[in-house]
């Protein structure tokens, strides 16, 4: 969330005008409330399994803020079709895998037992589909002998940092080709394919 607000400035087509989150001790929150972005907490525990109740709330606070794009960073809550296609072709995800490759949890393990030599992250629109939307982009970092998912996951975060802010300049200016960071210690270039 952090990078994708620090990089929202000067000529940068978008704005933050709501960070929210299912838990109302995230650390974003009080993080963007410091930066002076508003910001909205609404508990997913008290809904227990009524999703829609809870996506109600959310949608509520959503509104009110009337964000043209929603970007998924760390929100860890499987959205039913029905709050999705409500913002349809507006929520973006970050994904800490290769997508197709291991959509959703245990990403980096995943990776590390199939021998992968390389892995990295993925932005892709949101669909009803888990981790199956349109790839908006991806950047790689390699496998490193002796790699834990611990290591793997601190090597992949820096480059969510990179490429999510990336991926959203672009979409907000209305183009959807992809983006292809660079592996890590290759050139910083930027690619498209």
């Amino acid at each position: 969330m952090l990078a994708l607000v620090r990089d929202m400035t000067g000529d940068h087509p978008c704005r933050p005008v709501l960070v929210a989150s299912s838990d109302p001790a995230a650390a974003g929150l009080a993080r963007a409330a410091e930066m002076g972005i508003s910001t909205a907490a609404v508990d997913h525990r008290p809904y227990g399994r009524d999703r829609a109740g809870f996506e109600a709330a959310l949608a509520a606070e959503l509104d009110a803020a009337r964000p043209d794009i929603l970007c998924l960073a760390g929100f860890m809550r499987i959205l039913t079709p029905a709050f999705i296609a409500r913002y349809r072709g507006r929520l973006l995800n970050i994904h800490p895998s290769l997508l197709p490759k291991y959509p959703g949890l245990d990403t980096h393990a995943c990776a590390i037992a199939a021998g992968d030599m390389q892995a990295g992250c993925t932005v892709h629109e949101v669909t009803a589909d888990l981790d199956a939307g349109p790839i908006l982009g991806q950047a790689r970092v390699p496998v490193l002998a002796g790699d834990t998912p611990a290591t793997l996951a601190a090597r992949v975060l820096a480059q969510e940092h990179r490429l999510f802010p990336a991926v959203l300049r672009r979409f907000a200016a209305g183009d959807r080709t992809p983006v292809l960071l660079k592996a890590a210690g290759g050139s910083a270039a930027e690619m498209t394919f």
